[in-house]
């Protein structure tokens, strides 16, 4: 059985089945380890993490511990109770027209960072006014449907990840700004931000960036250089302001101050820190690397909500939920009914009750007249379904963005 212990009942023989921490923020060469000696131990609370699951059918058990089922029960529910009925951002245009620009802004804001990361490489400094448009173009968008660019960007090529990875953080910073009502400019600073966060990974080696599997210690140390590293380079960069520079240097700080590279805790780290610390793990642990499997964004939003107990500002990861959808656009989704479908628009005021392209019968398993289902309405007028829980494209072989 598979169970969530605290890191003061972690003990020797133990099995390690999850560190319960995003991939960045520990030096272990593997996820999964039988424990063998106290300095592991204090190796992983070293590393800021407070809770971990172990396999005891591998290793020793805790008998009041609660097993993930009770634990990911309890957070889903918990998640549910804190933004169920919050509004959902108001969007001006439907998925299908926004599509075009977003495909066209997704590849205009590759290249960009592509070509940013490379100048940095060659000595050259970045050039605002090559990056604020981009910013602008991509503001507009979210403004319209932020779904649309946010639902492409979670489909990433292994080998373009740093460069995808920056242009989604700075689409999700602005997504993430505008529906806590932040103004305009400062949105702006905070995409801008998001867009060049990572920077510093232009002086990390592609050999240590792009290895397939566990960093050593000695390349995890350089990879933690990079908040400092980027700080620096945009440090000279003319007009860049306070807020891209915050957000660049302490977007790896963690609230109970385990983080990098300043161990900064609780308000020492501005808001906008906080919202980029949270939208850089989502954004990471939903994508697919060459040594993980991305979590559905659903799951990833659990899990952070999971780690807001330590890492996260509480009301900042509740805000990102609202922002985002309990079952985000683009989502494939299982309802009562047996019907499969995908989210293509979040309710008003009920993030629960999205309105869905239903698509498939899981029951028959064969393909529908696709028809949309508003769960907002009750049966007989376009709804009367529920969504029971997500589920992952690939096990069902369907493509959520041919019906979008």
């Amino acid at each position: 059985m598979i169970k969530s212990i605290d890191i003061a009942d972690v003990k020797i023989g133990m099995y390690v089945h999850d560190l319960n921490c995003d991939w960045a923020s520990h030096p272990f060469f593997r996820r999964r380890f039988l424990i063998k000696s106290d300095a592991e131990i204090a190796k992983i609370a070293e590393a800021g993490i407070h809770e971990i699951y172990i396999d005891t059918e591998k290793g020793l058990d805790v008998s009041h511990a609660r097993s993930v089922d009770e634990v990911n029960a309890t957070l889903q529910q918990q998640m549910i109770e804190a933004v169920s009925n919050e509004p959902a951002p108001v969007i001006t245009l439907s998925f299908a027209d926004e599509l075009g620009r977003a495909n066209r802004i997704k590849s205009q804001a590759h290249a960009l960072v592509k070509t940013v990361m490379q100048d940095v490489r060659l000595g050259r400094a970045v050039e605002l006014e090559q990056v604020e448009p981009m910013i602008e173009s991509i503001t507009e968008s979210v403004l319209s449907n932020s779904g649309a660019l946010l639902t492409l960007l979670r489909i990433k090529n292994k080998d373009d990840y740093t460069f995808l990875h920056s242009v989604s953080v700075g689409t999700l910073m602005i997504a993430f700004c505008r529906s806590v009502g932040m103004d305009r400019e400062t949105i702006h600073l905070a995409g801008l931000g998001g867009i060049l966060h990572d920077t510093g990974k232009a002086l990390v080696p592609d050999a240590i960036l792009n290895k397939p599997g566990r960093l050593t210690e000695e390349e995890f140390d350089i990879i933690r250089r990079h908040p400092r590293d980027g700080f620096d380079i945009l440090s000279r960069t003319e007009g860049i302001g306070e807020i891209p520079l915050d957000i660049t240097l302490h977007h790896h700080e963690r609230v109970d101050g385990s983080g990098y590279p300043h161990n900064l805790k609780g308000d020492t780290i501005s808001t906008l820190a906080k919202m980029a610390a949270i939208v850089d793990v989502y954004d990471a642990i939903t994508a697919d690397r060459c040594y993980h499997k991305g979590m559905a964004p659903t799951d990833a939003l659990r899990k952070i909500f999971e780690w807001s107990k330590y890492h996260f500002d509480p009301k900042l990861v509740q805000a990102f939920m609202r922002c985002v959808g309990i079952y985000p656009v683009g989502t494939l989704v299982l309802l009562e009914s047996g019907k499969l479908g995908v989210v293509i628009e979040q309710h008003p005021s009920n993030l629960l009750t999205p309105r869905i392209r239903v698509m498939y019968s899981s029951k028959s398993n064969t393909y529908l007249q696709p028809e949309i289902v508003d769960l907002s309405r009750p049966l007989g007028f376009g709804g009367g379904d529920k969504i029971v829980r997500h589920e992952l494209p690939e096990k069902w072989g369907i493509n959520p963005l041919r019906f979008m």
